[in-house]
């Protein structure tokens, strides 16, 4: 690869609308704080492709960013833009994750064009959305509604809500605040509610281990309060197999100094029994200590049946 001092830098990226804002925002990031010429390498996924299929029956989030790691690979990118919660908890050998910026909105958003909450909805209701995590979070609130799946970017997502085909569906709020569409939510999920996945609003960014002075640089990109409840919060899911094909959420928020955490898992199976959930909270000032808050909660989650969950998917 050409170093990184003497060429622009390349930033691989999905080529969704919210997925170049994403690189968007980094590239003027980068060229704001280092005065360097930034260039993106737009790119389909697999995830992108397959649309018919739920990504846990079809190889889970990675399928968002196994294109992008070849990019930065094959020394075609220095650097790959993601949505957080779509970065697989366990990266390959040879990548890491370089930084974590300022997170947006980390909540869920409720989108209907004709009806203004979840509790609005009549009996029945079809709300459209792919996530285990939130198909379970809106069963244990409203049994009584058909929840189906929902694939496609935030624009196709839209699009089929607009045609009719489903009552409202569920989106991160933060992705329709980035495109200017905050008009479109009807409710924010309080986060106490409907729990967020990990890393939900946070964006990463991931290089590759061997780019020691890129790797320097880009951690001054850190936001240290998101970082660190985003480590708590994947560790929970990595302590847990998460994945999308788990429905387990985990989201930390911050009181003070002190780092308050919430994870909870269902049974898709069972959508009668109640959601297990933990709480744990410290002081939290280092990444080793956010990663031990993610496996206490962890822990809880198993000590009420996590495993009888996790075996059954």
């Amino acid at each position: 690869m050409t170093s990184i001092t003497s060429a622009p830098w390349v930033i691989a990226t999905r080529e969704s609308r919210l997925a170049l804002w994403q690189a968007h925002h980094v590239q003027a990031l980068l060229q704001q704080r280092f005065g360097r010429t930034v260039e993106l390498l737009g790119m389909t996924t697999r995830g992108d492709q397959i649309l018919d299929r739920s990504l846990s029956k079809v190889g889970g989030k990675g399928l968002f960013v196994k294109e992008l790691e070849v990019a930065l690979e094959e020394g075609r990118a220095h650097l790959a833009v993601h949505s957080l919660k779509d970065v697989p908890m366990e990266l390959p050998a040879g990548f890491e994750l370089a930084a974590v910026l300022e997170r947006e909105d980390p909540c869920d958003a409720f989108v209907s064009p004709r009806h203004a909450s979840l509790e609005d909805l009549p009996h029945g209701a079809v709300v459209g959305t792919s996530s285990l995590r939130r198909v379970v979070q809106l069963r244990s609130r409203r049994p009584d509604l058909r929840i189906e799946p929902l694939r496609g970017n935030l624009d196709t997502r839209l699009r089929k809500l607009d045609e009719g085909q489903y009552d409202a569906i569920v989106l991160a709020a933060a992705g329709l605040k980035r495109l200017g569409l905050g008009e479109r939510i009807r409710q924010v999920f309080d986060a106490s509610l409907m729990i967020p996945a990990a890393g939900q609003g946070a964006l990463g960014i991931e290089v590759r281990t061997e780019q020691a002075e890129l790797r320097e640089r880009l951690a001054a990109l850190i936001h240290r309060p998101t970082w660190l409840a985003t480590l708590a919060e994947r560790a929970v899911s990595r302590e847990l197999g998460g994945s999308c094909s788990v429905p387990l959420a985990a989201h930390g928020q911050w009181r003070g100094e002190r780092l308050e955490l919430t994870a909870a898992i269902g049974d898709p199976a069972r959508p009668e029994q109640p959601l297990l959930q933990a709480q744990a909270g410290g002081a939290i000032d280092s990444a080793e200590a956010a990663e031990a808050l993610g496996r206490s909660a962890a822990a809880m989650l198993r000590e009420q049946g996590a495993d009888r969950i996790l075996s059954s998917l």
